[in-house]
């Protein structure tokens, strides 16, 4: 997210010297022109015939202009083999083709070039030092970076405002941020650019408060310095403190451009804030941002990801041309509702238009068989993959079977196809069996599970938390308490359960239990008329999902005061009636919850959306969307 430089490609300030004899050339001239329109590589062969008949193929102006155009026309093969024919090429042309390697993603070859010059004598000038730096950040090589950096202190390169801002991205990309930060505060004066990269460098190694630092100190800032700060809090999980980035750029009047606009849907997206992304929709028509496969696929995802699936749709409808991005979103929005034949039939519609899948669009596909429980069609796209695509499954694809067969109880099935796979299973899908296994009642395997997952050092406080589950569900109290007590002796703390709302454009937080919130007293009394309601119409708490050996009135009460049901009832005190309540879970919605729920939502009148860890449950007249199957 850095603010762009200059292309080396553009500089043709060559020394009077060089060319001299043929400066006035008509027909290097005419050759310049033919090269710059070319818009093939076969084009250049032709003119590079008459280059070299009119004996021009040693004039470094044209050569320049051959390097530079086969670059951007991607032959860097081409211009390598130009080059080779070069005599004594100067500084400018290995310049030229260094940035050429850069332009093609061939660093260690730019940087190799690099010191070719060096050995051969010529020496650098500020865009050589430049584009090698530029090498020497992609590749990552920080030792190449420094030996740089010593020839930029020996040839007196070190007041140039451009190559010190390389210097910092080199070293802000390989981590050495105590060499970038002294190189930021060797400038002269606090550069806005400079500041931008010093906190993607921060944000790149979790240093939140450092790149927050930079940040306040900047009095003047932009759009691009704004864009940094939102998508490095995006990346790091501040998603609140992004939003309030983004309103502080809408008090100073800064103009957002779609880079800003996909940071702040994705913020959105993640937090459930439907109504801020509704609103940040709206305004792109303000900021005159179009819907371009990059906003677009943003926009889906944010829809999707709040609970709207058909604004989802809406937008998809719109948009005049579409890529494989666009439908990875839709088909995986429409996989997170539920809704696996849509997804299935939107994928069939994507290659029907020519449109190739990817290896995100197969996990889509197979989310959704997964959510749909079609097992017999999740293998069938699960090897159509290699054999009509040439994709190669990876771990998450692998994953998706695993999860498929873990939900339709089948969790055996799942551990033998784990043992044919290529790949070694990883803590997240052995997390997802272990999981099977405790919804099924598998104490044997679920024991086994976890503890590979314990003997390879990937046990989570989630391994822990579900094999003590595994025991509690099979009635083995001491056992359970044994993991329990491990996990305390380990220092390793349960990820507490915490669901979110969003009323009046604020987001509300919920733990299990919670006395934090300003209406405490009316939320715990709605809570208290639902359950007598409830109770009215037959409702009776689920307490086998309290996994703890503990008297019957304490698992009802411990049931009674999930963060999800907090949540709704904040929602129900605090909206219009019939107004749509959306809640976001940061764990699988139990049992009870999910019941209750549905109860909640018939004699309420309300549809209730609630996105758990795994997928959304539309919850509407005592119907969820999910058919309780998740």
């Amino acid at each position: 997210m850095s603010h762009s430089t200059q292309p080396i490609a553009a500089c043709t300030a060559f020394p009077p010297n060089i060319g001299a004899k043929s400066r006035n050339s008509p027909n290097r001239n005419q050759f310049l022109s033919l090269l710059q329109n070319c818009k093939h590589i076969n084009q250049i062969p032709v003119i590079q015939a008459k280059i070299i008949r009119t004996n021009h193929d040693q004039d470094p102006f044209v050569i320049f202009e051959l390097l530079r155009v086969c670059s951007n026309l991607n032959s860097i093969n081409y211009a390598t083999r130009i080059f080779s024919y070069t005599q004594n090429p100067n500084v400018y042309l290995y310049t030229a083709l260094i940035d050429g390697f850069v332009l093609s993603g061939y660093y260690i070859n730019g940087i190799q070039l690099y010191y070719q010059m060096i050995s051969s004598s010529i020496l650098p000038d500020k865009y050589a030092i430049t584009s090698v730096l530029k090498a020497c950040a992609f590749q990552l090589a920080l030792r190449e970076g420094r030996e740089v950096h010593c020839q930029v202190l020996k040839f007196g390169f070190s007041s140039n405002r451009s190559t010190r801002m390389k210097l910092m991205e080199v070293y802000g990309k390989c981590g050495a941020l105590k060499d970038a930060k002294q190189v930021f505060d060797e400038m002269p004066e606090l550069d806005v650019v400079a500041s931008t990269i010093m906190i993607d460098s921060y944000f790149d190694r979790g240093l939140v408060q450092e790149a927050t630092n930079v940040f306040n100190l900047i009095k003047t800032k932009d759009t691009v310095c704004f864009t940094a700060m939102i998508d490095g809090l995006v990346r790091n999980g501040e998603l609140n403190r992004a939003l309030e980035i983004f309103r502080e750029m809408q008090r100073l009047d800064v103009r957002p451009n779609e880079v800003t606009i996909v940071c702040v849907l994705s913020a959105c997206s993640q937090i459930g804030a439907l109504e801020l992304g509704r609103w940040v929709h709206s305004y792109m028509g303000k900021c005159k941002i179009e819907l371009n496969h990059f906003v677009g696929a943003a926009l889906i995802n944010m829809y999707s990801r709040c609970g709207d699936i058909d604004e989802a749709w809406k937008i998809f409808g719109k948009m005049k041309e579409r890529n494989a991005i666009t439908y990875n979103s839709m088909i995986m929005g429409l996989s997170l509702h539920g809704k696996s034949n849509e997804a299935i039939e939107l994928f069939r519609e994507m290659t029907k238009q020519g449109h190739r899948p990817t290896s995100v669009t197969f996990v889509g596909l197979l989310n959704a068989c997964s959510h749909g429980g079609l097992v017999d069609l999740g293998f069938e796209i699960f090897h159509s993959m290699s054999r009509d695509y040439e994709i190669e499954p990876q771990m998450e694809h692998y994953g998706c079977i695993v999860d498929l067969l873990g939900r339709l109880g089948r969790p055996e099935e799942a551990y033998d196809f784990i043992r044919t796979m290529k790949l070694e299973p990883d803590h997240i899908m052995l997390g997802a069996l272990l999981s099977a296994c405790t919804i099924h009642g598998n104490l044997q395997l679920g024991e086994e599970i976890a503890k590979m997952l314990v003997n390879c050092g990937n046990a989570d406080s989630g391994t822990y938390v579900l094999l003590s589950n595994v025991y509690s569900s099979s009635g083995k109290w001491k056992e359970a308490a044994q993991v329990r007590a491990k996990m305390k002796e380990e220092g390793i703390l349960k990820e507490p359960g915490c669901s979110s709302i969003e009323v009046n454009n604020e987001i509300h937080e919920f733990i299990s239990g919670d006395l934090r919130h300003p209406q405490k007293e009316k939320i715990y009394k709605k809570l208290e008329d639902i359950n007598l309601k409830l109770r009215l119409k037959g409702y009776t708490p689920a307490t086998e999902v309290v996994l703890h050996d503990i008297e019957n009135w304490e698992k009802e009460w411990a049931l009674a005061i999930h963060s999800e049901k907090l949540a709704i009832c904040y929602g129900l005190i605090s909206t219009k009636p019939f107004t749509t309540i959306r809640v976001v879970k940061n764990l699988r919605i139990c049992n009870d919850c999910h019941s209750m729920i549905r109860l909640i939502s018939e004699i309420t009148k309300r549809k209730i959306v609630v996105r758990d860890r795994n997928r959304f449950h539309q919850f509407e007249n005592g119907i969820c969307s999910c058919g309780d199957y998740w």
